[in-house]
């Protein structure tokens, strides 16, 4: 089943679809939930990313409902001495199993391929979080190597690093 979604920049109103992206189940690959005060921090990064072709956030919209059921983004970094973009999602449990994620990285691919500053997209999920490499597979990334990689701060955990060519 291919999930029909639309991206949609981040907006003030998404602090409660953070919210519920900050639950125990959803944060299990990510290092646990974070503090109130550390949610609305990165809630105000999320507004004030530098835009088209630097980073963006935005949140996931289920089509025909119209309701918000997940987020996905990207960001510049240095990945092996090369700026490239990485890039994250989830997608709420009770939408889970659905391709909504798979559509929604594919939804991003194509809104930042015109704006594109960097060949490769990469993302990092880790070796345990079977979905997310799933999901990467489906989207048409192309896995690189097992690979250590830091997440949250402070925290270097065995992960996959995916990459998708945006030229």
């Amino acid at each position: 089943m291919t999930a029909h979604v639309r991206i949609a920049p981040w907006a003030d109103g998404d602090l409660d679809l953070l919210r519920r992206k900050n639950e125990p189940e959803m944060t299990k690959y990510l290092g646990g939930p974070e503090s109130e005060e550390k949610l609305l921090a990165r809630h105000e990064r999320y507004l004030n990313l530098s835009g088209p072709g630097v980073a963006q956030m935005f949140s996931v919209v289920l089509l025909p409902e119209g309701e918000k059921v997940g987020s996905v983004g990207y960001w510049e970094k240095i990945w092996q001495d090369e700026w490239v973009y990485e890039t994250g999602w989830g997608v709420l449990p009770e939408y889970q199993g659905r391709g909504i994620a798979a559509a929604a990285a594919i939804s991003l691919i194509e809104t930042l391929r015109p704006v594109r500053k960097h060949q490769w997209l990469h993302a990092f999920p880790s070796v345990e979080h079977l979905a997310s490499n799933a999901i990467c597979r489906k989207a048409g990334f192309s896995f690189v190597a097992e690979c250590e990689f830091e997440y949250p701060k402070g925290t270097v955990k065995p992960s996959n690093d995916w990459r998708f060519d945006l030229g």
